[in-house]
């Protein structure tokens, strides 16, 4: 697998944080980038583009259908996402490094924190769906601010509860925002992630 193609702004100074952004399927490196300067100003922004192709919607790991992964082919990408993360990390001496994910974007962050707990301070997940028990990790002192539609079709409710009762249940400080719409990003949870950013 090739090195990710993506798009970044070196940030204000080398001890910025490194803020990760990934987009939703059918996204690209530039679906969050404008945005992440906004909710966490001064941080040097990466935005990987997804290397998987699925009906010309770029993604960044398969999946056999809607909801259901292929399991071989995450455990892969989720390898090449951390280090790719942690190569970025290397490049500078960040004094966070945060992700943002919406989406499929979402997933392979959740991933990688399942994979690799050390390595994100914190992480926005936005409208995520694990469809898999996670592995027990210690996640003690990261925070986790997840945001979900309570009328989701494509990641139901109790998945996402599920989700923040593992973060929970490992160690993390996980917060749990609804809106009352479905998978569609809303106003009401961009301004709950700026809050928890600014908090981090």
């Amino acid at each position: 697998m090739a090195e990710y193609h993506y798009r970044e702004d070196q940030g204000a100074d080398a001890t910025a944080p490194l803020f990760l952004v990934f987009h939703g399927t059918g996204g690209d490196e530039s679906q969050f980038f404008d945005l992440a300067s906004e909710l966490l100003t001064g941080a040097r922004i990466v935005a990987p583009r997804g290397d998987v192709s699925e009906g010309a919607a770029l993604r960044y790991f398969r999946r056999t259908a809607e909801g259901v992964y292929d399991m071989d082919d995450l455990r892969l990408r989720t390898a090449q996402m951390v280090k790719f993360v942690t190569e970025r990390q290397a490049e500078s001496i960040p004094r966070k490094v945060i992700g943002l994910g919406y989406s499929n974007g979402a997933n392979i962050l959740a991933a990688v924190q399942f994979a690799a707990p050390g390595l994100f301070d914190a992480t926005v997940l936005m409208h995520p769906l694990i469809p898999f028990t996670p592995p027990q990790v210690d996640l003690s002192g990261k925070r986790v601010l997840i945001t979900a539609g309570q009328r989701d079709p494509i990641a139901p409710a109790a998945a996402t509860q599920a989700l923040s009762d593992y973060f929970a249940g490992n160690g993390a400080d996980s917060i749990l925002f609804w809106h009352p719409g479905g998978h569609e990003l809303r106003q009401e949870e961009l301004r709950e992630a700026k809050a928890f950013l600014d908090a981090v």
